[in-house]
């Protein structure tokens, strides 16, 4: 992949959403577009943006029963997407038939623990041990369901890519050296994930709420 940076496009106009993707796509690889996206502009909304050229990574953090899931993951076959998530915590036959329900060139990703989320959060849902611990498991419960890869933080993704050497692995949470780190718990600069073997970083809000939203694109695609 020659530019792993996408997009967070977390902006629920779809007109403002399409405007920022038009601004940075020489400087990013993809769009990610979340829940909130989704639910307020559906199929349609998705289908705008993938007007703009660049590979779509719908961010659904899909989490039911097997079947359930399976049925989603065919529903939206006619998106085409080039990343859809799952949540790890689902289980290895969910993981399994989601994976079987993809489309051919879909990649199927599935979340480990969100980076909102630290020991102290672990600890009050009864589990056991550190964020990496947790990872780790998760990890390896979606490298034996035979889905690609994994979202993690940019802490755990160089033990993950050890673990996991032709896994695909899918960062959050990334704040350039200097800017804010909001309401992420588990941060690293771009650069530092990339090194440590993140195959795609996703980066929001240091580009999106930029003043100029390509020269922070840009910066970032330099630092790698």
């Amino acid at each position: 992949m020659s530019n792993p940076v996408y997009l967070a496009l977390d902006v629920p106009q779809l007109d403002a959403a399409k405007a920022l993707a038009e601004k940075v796509k020489g400087h990013v690889g993809g769009l990610k577009l979340g829940l909130e996206f989704f639910c307020a502009h559906g199929s349609h909304g998705v289908h705008e943006i993938a007007q703009v050229g660049l590979p779509i990574f719908l961010d659904l953090k899909l989490h039911d029963i097997p079947n359930t899931v399976a049925g989603a993951m065919q529903a939206i076959h006619v998106l085409e997407p080039a990343i859809v998530t799952v949540h790890a915590s689902g289980g290895r036959a969910m993981l399994e038939d989601a994976k079987a329900a993809a489309g051919e060139h879909t990649k199927v990703v599935a979340v480990t623990m969100l980076t909102s989320l630290d020991e102290r959060d672990l600890a009050k849902q009864g589990i056991g041990g550190t964020p990496h611990d947790h990872v780790m498991r998760l990890t390896e419960l979606a490298h034996a369901s035979g889905i690609d890869g994994i979202v993690c933080s940019g802490q755990e993704v160089g033990a993950a890519h050890k673990q996991w050497k032709d896994g695909f692995f899918v960062v959050p949470g990334l704040r350039p050296a200097g800017s804010a780190v909001g309401d992420q718990k588990r941060v690293v600069t771009p650069r530092k994930a990339r090194d440590d073997g993140a195959s795609v970083l996703v980066i929001g809000r240091p580009i999106s709420r930029a003043s100029d939203p390509a020269q922070a694109a840009r910066d970032i695609e330099a630092t790698l």
